[in-house]
């Protein structure tokens, strides 16, 4: 039987993570077999800059720790050894890190993810990672508010003209 230190653990453990997966907005949950230390370091390197946190779980301590936090249908997919990514601030960009590491090899594989709190299939995190950057977004965003504003400037000139003329 596990002695009182070990069940503190656990269950210390499934409240974190718990906290974790109630705080995230996405969750991305990988299959990192077959790849060493220096690419995970890397993944971990790339989603710290994305503001995102990578950890190994057991399977177990996660369906434990996912049925505390009422998210089902996610027991399909914790098969084999998994990582867990949370981004706590955007949908894209860890998507876009996850899924750029797995087209370079052929161990790592995305198995799917929780967004706002409902398990979503490897389909829909891919749909994630193609969307454009927030930054390219913004950047348009901009590109057509200036062009619209350029406009209204010319239309208001034209009256402007057509009234000192008349």
């Amino acid at each position: 039987m596990a002695n009182a230190k070990v069940l503190a653990q656990k269950q210390s453990d499934i409240a974190e993570l718990k906290e974790k997966f109630e705080k995230s907005k996405l969750v991305i949950l990988t299959d990192y077999r077959g790849i060493n230390v220096e690419d995970i370091t890397k993944i971990r390197a790339d989603l710290r800059k994305a503001n995102c946190e990578y950890k190994v779980a057991k399977n177990t301590t996660l369906k434990f720790a996912a049925k505390e936090a009422n998210l089902e249908g996610i027991t399909d997919i914790l098969e084999g050894p998994t990582a867990i990514t949370f981004s706590y601030e955007d949908y894209v960009e860890p998507a876009k890190v996850l899924y750029n590491y797995a087209k370079t090899s052929e161990f790592y594989k995305i198995k799917g993810g929780i967004m706002d709190g409902k398990v979503i299939s490897v389909d829909e995190v891919l749909k994630l990672a193609k969307l454009p950057s927030r930054e390219m977004l913004l950047t348009q965003l901009a590109t057509v508010l200036l062009a619209n504003i350029r406009n209204v400037a010319v239309v208001l000139d034209q009256v402007r003209e057509q009234k000192e003329n008349a």
